[in-house]
């Protein structure tokens, strides 16, 4: 069930560390949309932006990312599209089908990865997507940023 149906965005150099509900921070420095599950929850959504993750566009008054959101690891388990700054439900996946677009995803960012020449694309989590990591923090994956992402 959304709760948060309609999404003010907000474009950021760092991320707040109390996300507020309905806002969706955007940090083009860290190619990232991060924001509060559409569903009330407070679960903290991470969205890399990039050609094989999440890619967002913004038409001067509203924002829409794509593709859907699926937090299959949320006790909520909500899944929906934010266009044109509305937050719609979308249909429940099964297991298998979660499963299914995990493998496609892990498929589609190995060719890419391939076709680009590098040898060495970023790590994957469970889901097929770019490893999340916290646009907050000083060091990602054990590497020191030499500024924080925080603007700390």
């Amino acid at each position: 069930m959304i709760r948060h149906h309609r999404l003010e965005h907000r474009f950021v150099t760092s991320i707040p560390r109390q996300l507020e509900p309905g806002v969706l921070y955007i940090s083009i420095e860290c190619a990232t949309a991060i924001h509060a599950c559409c569903c009330g929850c407070g679960g903290e959504v991470v969205t890399p932006l990039a050609p094989t993750d999440w890619q967002l566009t913004f038409d001067g008054e509203t924002v829409s990312l794509w593709p859907s959101i699926g937090n299959w690891n949320f006790p909520c388990r909500s899944h929906y599209v934010i266009e044109r700054s509305e937050a719609m439900q979308a249909l429940p996946w099964s297991d298998r089908r979660i499963a299914q677009g995990r493998f496609r995803d892990r498929i589609a960012k190995s060719r890419y990865y391939e076709a680009s020449g590098n040898a060495n694309p970023p790590e994957l989590n469970g889901d097929g997507k770019t490893a999340q990591w916290d646009p907050r923090a000083k060091a990602v994956d054990g590497i020191h940023l030499k500024k924080p992402l925080s603007g700390e």
